[in-house]
């Protein structure tokens, strides 16, 4: 047995709870998670079907774990694992599953699919079977701190070109202050006028707020990767830099698995409670709304429609409140099909849009998108993550939708804002 695939199987071995081999045990083998998944929908390709994905991880269950699995491996009658289990997956796994969870939804007996999916990217991430753009994205996050090679020069750059925009000076090492503001550097690089809006709208709800010069990254590419060591150094990271400025809460961004990453998974990761509240920053704008502190005056015409981002959304929950923040600028907005909890995916999450190997795939299923956005005909897309926007740019461009607007909902509500409240 090679080095390698001794090191994937070790690593899928050491994610083989016992939630994963009673997902095993109760699969009954019905193909409803494969209508759920835009790669398999929209493709034809029954091997996108969600749970085959998984199929590394179940030959090591019923070889290692199963009673009739170990007898049937000790009188040869089971195949031993090579490394074709594992590099036959590779492209499956990250080029055709974005772990938007939709398959999970499905699933009559509750199998929660795409949390099997990322044990499976332990294995191959361990046994050097993930994409290079990938494993580059998570080498430029670990050593210089973005996926990107977003630096601090970079975002002390982007901060003073919003200052001068917008007046407002941005807060940076403020100790004490009740918010820390992270960013994912898709906001920094390509939507840099979602930093403005934020320090528009607190400036105008007196919200205390400040950005780590230490630490300002939400992306966590080794949640995406498959690599909890990695994913662990980067929210240790996170952590350090909220605890050093003595902040109440940590502000998730518009992104989606940045959000629960650092919400749900992060004290697994670190293995202690984390000394703060996170919250999304669609929770706290509704939480401002609610309190009547986030005023609006005006609103845009036009037929909006919005985007569920999937982990935001479907794994994290958030879906009422980007709605209820739309009802104050947006009367004219209109659902999508399958949308909220059942929104589709981008296509672009969980790692495949920093996969360049993945682009003409994630193109194509793209027409999931379409259809939804050819029932309704929108004037313009509104969403709550930065990687959906761009995801949302390329699809729009790739089938001459142009026409359709893409917001990010939180600069829509700063151009709407009351700045001055009593």
């Amino acid at each position: 047995m090679s080095d390698n695939l001794e090191r994937g199987l070790d690593a899928m071995r050491s994610q083989m709870d016992t939630r994963v081999m009673s997902y095993f045990s109760s699969c009954v083998h019905c193909g409803i998670c494969a209508d759920s998944c835009l790669f398999c929908t929209e493709t034809e390709d029954p091997r996108y079907t969600p749970i085959y994905k998984a199929e590394p991880l179940r030959k090591l269950w019923k070889r290692e774990y199963t009673f009739w699995g170990k007898l049937g491996s000790k009188l040869g009658l089971l195949k031993p694992m090579t490394e074709s289990d594992l590099s036959d997956w590779e492209e499956l796994v990250y080029d055709g599953c974005t772990m938007c969870s939709r398959c999970s939804m499905v699933c009559p007996v509750g199998i929660d699919i795409a949390y099997m999916i990322r044990k499976v990217k332990e294995g191959l991430a361990a046994a050097g079977f993930s994409p290079e753009g990938l494993v580059e994205a998570g080498k430029r996050a670990v050593e210089i701190g973005s996926p990107m090679g977003v630096t601090l020069k970079t975002l002390e750059a982007t901060i003073r070109v919003q200052e001068k925009e917008t007046g407002l000076k941005m807060p940076m090492d403020v100790e004490g202050a009740d918010y820390l503001c992270l960013f994912s550097s898709g906001e920094i690089a390509g939507f840099p006028e979602f930093i403005g809006s934020l320090a528009k709208i607190f400036k105008a709800t007196g919200v205390s707020w400040t950005i780590s010069s230490d630490y300002f990254e939400a992306t966590n590419t080794g949640v995406q990767l498959g690599n909890s060591k990695m994913a662990a150094t980067l929210v240790e990271r996170v952590v350090s830099a909220a605890e050093k400025l003595k902040v109440k809460h940590v502000i998730s961004p518009e992104c989606g698995h940045a959000y629960t990453t650092i919400r749900w998974d992060a004290p697994n990761f670190i293995g202690r409670p984390l000394p703060f509240k996170v919250v999304h920053i669609m929770e706290l704008l509704d939480e401002l709304r609610r309190d009547g502190r986030l005023k609006t005056a005006g609103v845009s015409n036009d037929k909006l429609s919005y985007h569920d981002p999937c982990n935001a959304g479907r794994r994290g929950g958030v879906l009422n409140q980007p709605r209820d923040l739309l009802g104050m600028v947006a009367p004219n907005f209109t659902e999508l099909p399958e949308t909220g909890a059942m929104n589709w995916c981008c296509g672009g999450g969980g790692g495949v849009s920093s996969n360049e190997r993945a682009d003409e795939l994630r193109l194509k299923v793209f027409s999931a998108k379409k259809r939804q956005l050819d029932a309704v005909k929108p004037d313009g897309l509104v969403t709550a993550c930065s990687n959906c926007r761009h995801m949302l740019e390329d699809g729009l461009e790739e089938n001459d939708m142009e026409d359709i607007e893409l917001l990010g909902i939180t600069e829509l509500i700063a151009d709407h804002l009351v700045e001055e409240t009593a």
